[in-house]
């Protein structure tokens, strides 16, 4: 699948799909990389371009401000690396929808926490890999042959 000749939806739908299989993510704040820690994602397949992440308020990431997160696919089949701007949740409607048992071990105090701070990422450019080349290209490179082509075909440079 070539997804610089117009099919680039198709990786991102593949991308979506496999970050809610397995939400978790490199992030660091943009103005210092010594940031970068695994972070789990909260997704709402409604939402417009922003995902989610718990933290606490005395954590780094408090601060906000432009953020990057890298992706590997539970399969190794895609990988992604994608920015946006990270900012206080303010609104306790998203909070109520993106808790769960696994936020409160981590939040004794529950939703009301003193020290929990609920961030969206509001999502800007990304860069997606397919790694999953097909049979013909697999057997070919198995064969030691030149796929570079075909492997640049499978990258896409796009919007979440």
């Amino acid at each position: 699948m070539n997804y610089k000749d117009g099919k680039p939806e198709e990786l991102k739908h593949k991308f979506w799909k496999a970050l809610a299989d397995s939400p978790y993510v490199f992030l660091q704040l943009d103005s210092d990389p010594h940031t970068a820690v695994p972070m789990t994602a909260q997704l709402d397949k409604d939402a417009d371009s922003a995902i989610w992440f718990f933290t606490s308020r005395d954590h780094t990431f408090a601060q906000g401000g432009p953020a990057t997160a890298t992706f590997a696919g539970k399969g190794h089949d895609i990988f992604a690396r994608f920015n946006g701007t990270l900012r206080e949740e303010l609104s306790r409607e998203r909070l109520n929808e993106e808790w769960s048992n696994f936020v409160e071990a981590y939040f004794p105090g529950g939703k009301d926490d003193p020290n929990l701070l609920m961030l969206r990422m509001d999502l800007g450019t990304a860069e997606l890999w397919n790694s999953d080349l097909g049979m013909l290209t697999t057997a070919r490179m198995m064969l030691g042959k030149d796929v570079r082509a075909e492997a640049r075909k499978e990258n896409t440079k796009t919007t979440l």
